[in-house]
């Protein structure tokens, strides 16, 4: 009886420093900094300058002054919200039990894939830094679909960035955003669960707070142990690949200009470079305001309105351990498809 009344306390205890750790860090890293910048927006209709090439027409060439000067501004931008995510998937893991992350997240329905979607809202997390919330799910059997609509809805369904969307570059984008971002989110949710299949584990690993901690000492001791696992699995292969893209921006994006207008290779091309490539949260905004600026055409700013923020090549590195490789690669083709087609219908409609 006292084994169970102390657990009882634990669990209870455990709960609310979630809780608490969700809101106070979301507010502070989020919330209440989103809130000023929408202001901002609104009187000077622009956030900042574009991460991806400043003021000029091109990035940078090829370098490892470029790969750094990429890395350490971007890491700026999103150094807070990367902790706050190691905090949180850890804290799922070692502060949360199991079968309450199941039921809320657990069945392979569409119902799942929708509750998935929704409590992303309020995280508005960049990719990478939603990944390590996401493992945390994954470990503690949230679907796939779930865990996979959480994912993307952090970004494509971010109500900041739409409003500063809206303010910036018009509110034509925001709903062409919209439009598509919402069958985008709960679309590939729900394809995640169909390619997973009933009959497989939702899981490799099932770790269970109720049977490994029955102190607080212990809840402790154990969620120190998961962030520094996960910290020193996710983060080193995260920063090399961010060096690496940072270094070869050049090639993905090349000098911008009028010449590119509307032609579906460039469509095509900046869609599938928007998919791999990695920004801070909202970061697409000024990048798109630069590039019309320069005279680039409606269709390709629209394929990167739409594949910059929801996949990354460092965000699919880090959830390789969380879903199988087909699901990913098929879920970042899927981006890409959406960005050809915002694009397409940019293009069409003359959106500039």
């Amino acid at each position: 009886m006292a084994i169970a009344v102390q657990r009882a306390r634990t669990l209870r205890v455990s709960v609310l420093v979630f809780v608490l750790l969700a809101v106070t860090g979301l507010f502070y890293v989020k919330w209440h900094p989103y809130y000023d910048r929408a202001f901002v927006a609104a009187s000077q209709h622009a956030i900042g300058h574009s991460i991806l090439m400043g003021d000029q027409a091109s990035a940078p060439a090829p370098s490892w002054d470029a790969a750094l000067g990429y890395a350490l501004a971007y890491g700026k931008a999103i150094w807070q919200a990367m902790l706050l995510g190691l905090l949180l998937g850890s804290g799922i893991q070692a502060l949360l039990p199991v079968n309450w992350v199941q039921r809320a997240l657990g069945r392979r329905s569409f119902d799942s894939v929708v509750v998935g979607g929704l409590l992303a809202v309020p995280g508005m997390m960049c990719t990478c830094c939603a990944a390590p919330v996401v493992v945390g799910l994954r470990k503690h059997q949230a679907a796939p679909g779930a865990a996979m609509a959480f994912w993307l809805g952090n970004t494509v369904l971010n109500p900041a960035t739409l409003v500063f969307t809206g303010f910036v570059l018009g509110w034509h984008w925001t709903l062409l955003r919209v439009v598509l971002g919402i069958p985008m989110v709960f679309g590939l949710g729900h394809l995640a669960n169909r390619m997973a299949g009933p009959s497989q584990p939702v899981l490799v690993e099932t770790p269970l707070m109720e049977e490994e901690s029955r102190t607080l000492a212990e809840v402790g001791a154990r969620w120190a142990r998961i962030f520094l696992r996960m910290t020193v699995r996710l983060i080193p292969e995260y920063v090399v690949i961010v060096l690496l893209l940072g270094a070869v921006r050049a090639w993905m994006f090349p000098h911008i200009g009028p010449e590119i207008g509307n032609q579906w290779f460039w469509i095509v091309a900046l869609a599938l470079a928007g998919m791999l490539f990695v920004i801070p949260t909202a970061g697409e905004v000024p990048i798109v305001q630069a590039m019309l600026a320069l005279g680039l055409g409606g269709g390709p700013a629209a394929a990167l309105m739409l594949t910059l923020p929801p996949v990354s090549l460092p965000s699919l590195t880090m959830l390789s351990r969380s879903f199988p490789l087909r699901m990913l690669v098929t879920i970042a083709v899927a981006v890409v498809g959406f960005g050809i087609l915002g694009g397409a219908i940019a293009a069409a409609l003359g959106m500039h």
